[in-house]
């Protein structure tokens, strides 16, 4: 298995991770305040990262050019958006289903990446894709009555809406990333997609921690006492969060977004087993069908 994929499923099982962390948090504070506990607890890991990575194994860091701000700030404003979706998502539907929506991210990066950068994808990857697509839309539907029609007209519920919305920004948000990371190449020695993944990873969560603070203080204060009182969560949080950002950067680096965020649907495994398991949600057929189909849609990709 090639390195992207490797870190790929490690970031995903983190990614879940800091999901249901959030999912839990939710309960003690708004969508907003627990958006910020990714970032403004994350942003201490970040730095420790590219600490490490330039004084104690010597990797230079990168010298950002515009137009790397450009991507770097278009990337973290995406993330913020897609977070606060995904988080208020959770109040209309159950973790599994609510993750579920936004996992149409990998198609909607493929054609952002498609619009902005004029990247193709093998028709074989297009087919995988789809396969996780049909998945997601299963799950969909299935708590309601099951028919063509209505897996045709789910993608317009509200609910989904804010999914596939949350999923757009995501795709957004990976092809921006990708990017600004691979912008810094020229400024290096030599290629290195871990120094360029942490120097951007960085970057943007600063970005993203003082315009969440800049937004809480000026429209939702109480929300600052809120995150302190649930401080230990909140570390937990930001380190897992953290953590994955920094396996998707390197992978997204490495690879083209859609590739990776498709492999990424081996999320949805952990996301049941945590939906089940943690928040002692119910499973019903259709819902481990369409898991089923996420799965083997990974499964295609990797040997596509």
């Amino acid at each position: 298995m090639e390195f992207w994929a490797i870190i790929t499923f490690g970031s995903a099982f983190l990614q879940n991770m800091r999901s249901a962390l959030q999912k839990h948090l939710k309960g003690k504070m708004g969508t907003t305040g627990a958006t910020f506990v990714r970032f403004g607890f994350g942003l201490p890991f970040a730095f420790v990262y590219l600490g490490l990575l330039h004084f104690a194994f010597g990797r230079p860091l990168p010298v950002p050019d515009g137009h790397f701000a450009v991507w770097a700030m278009l990337g973290a404003l995406a993330q913020i958006a897609a977070t606060f979706l995904l988080v208020h998502l959770f109040s209309f539907r159950n973790f599994a289903v609510g993750t579920a929506y936004s996992r149409t991210e990998p198609a909607q990066a493929a054609l952002i990446a498609l619009v902005l950068f004029g990247e193709t994808v093998r028709l074989s990857v297009v087919g995988a894709i789809g396969v996780s697509i049909l998945g997601v839309m299963l799950i969909s539907v299935a708590r309601t009555e099951f028919t063509l029609k209505s897996l045709v007209t789910s993608v317009g519920s509200r609910t989904a809406i804010i999914g596939l919305t949350s999923g757009f920004f995501f795709g957004m948000s990976g092809i921006s990333y990708r990017a600004a990371s691979l912008s810094l190449e020229p400024s290096l020695p030599a290629p290195d997609s871990i120094m360029q993944a942490s120097f951007t990873l960085a970057v943007v969560i600063v970005i993203q921690t003082l315009a969440m603070l800049a937004w809480m203080l000026w429209r939702e204060p109480q929300e600052l006492s809120r995150i302190r009182a649930a401080w230990k969560t909140s570390v937990l949080v930001g380190f897992v969060g953290a953590t994955a950002s920094f396996g998707w950067f390197i992978a997204m680096t490495l690879q083209q977004v859609a590739v990776v965020k498709a492999v990424a649907q081996v999320e949805m495994l952990f996301t049941f087993a945590s939906s089940v398991l943690v928040f002692k949600e119910k499973i019903n057929r259709l819902e481990i069908a369409g898991c089923v189909l996420i799965v083997a849609g990974v499964l295609l990709l990797l040997i596509a």
